[in-house]
């Protein structure tokens, strides 16, 4: 497992930062891990902006402070900001048979295994409401706390994670106009955050965890000029 290093580069950056690792890689990695707390952003799905609100959700969730973005992983909107932990995981193995129902399984255990050893009483599931509903998410029995989503092409998987770890108030305030723009059901008392159970967490401890768990270790591996060159055309595609 290839860490990579932290990098800054805003939103639009971290949204297109993990497609591209996924189609050119990192050296020689096959498994490349990114975990970062990114500035506040409105994580909007290509089904989103489908959605004829898409515009009022958008600059509903601007007016809340957080940036929206267009992600290439399917779902609906989520969002993230510095109390967030996102995780993404790229695993370059070229063609080969899709098989998301078994990577979704294989790592809500594996999140939901780390969630316990931090005290959080974690399960398994949806609950009634939440926003960007999968059947693969974590929650504490009343709130969601973990999402994921995945993206297969021919050059492999990326596999990627929110961990809400503090801070559901402000996520609550962007979500609940935003979803009642795009007209999608949701109830703003399944927002949750790890430290609403567990005062102790923090985005740092939480980021530990996640490391241990990947048996990835830092520093990480700088991302190369040549990569960061692509960025700006990515973004541009993806307004």
């Amino acid at each position: 497992m290839l860490l990579a290093a932290d990098v800054v580069g805003g939103p639009g950056f971290d949204a297109a930062l993990g497609p591209l690792l996924l189609r050119r890689g990192l050296g020689e990695a096959r498994d490349i891990l990114r975990v970062y707390s990114p500035e506040p952003t409105a994580a909007f799905s290509r089904r989103d902006t489908l959605r004829t609100g898409y515009e009022r959700a958008a600059a509903a969730a601007r007016s809340a402070g957080f940036t929206p973005v267009v992600r290439p992983q399917g779902g609906s909107l989520a969002v993230q900001h510095p109390g967030s932990v996102i995780i993404d995981h790229v695993h370059r193995s070229g063609p080969q048979p899709p098989d998301p129902t078994a990577r979704f399984q294989h790592f809500a255990a594996m999140h939901a295994a780390m969630l316990r050893a931090l005290g959080v009483d974690a399960h398994i599931g949806p609950v009634p409401g939440e926003y960007c509903p999968g059947d693969y998410s974590i929650n504490d029995g009343r709130a969601k706390l973990v999402g994921s989503a995945q993206r297969v092409t021919r050059d492999g998987w990326l596999f990627s994670t929110v961990i809400q770890v503090t801070g559901s108030a402000l996520l609550r305030e962007a979500l609940l106009p935003a979803y009642a723009a795009l007209g999608y059901e949701f109830d703003p008392a399944t927002v949750g955050a790890i430290a609403d159970t567990v005062p102790a967490a923090t985005v740092r401890s939480v980021t530990a965890a996640v490391l241990s768990a990947y048996g990835a270790t830092a520093p990480g591996v700088p991302l190369p000029e040549p990569l960061r060159a692509e960025l700006p055309h990515l973004l541009t595609s993806m307004d």
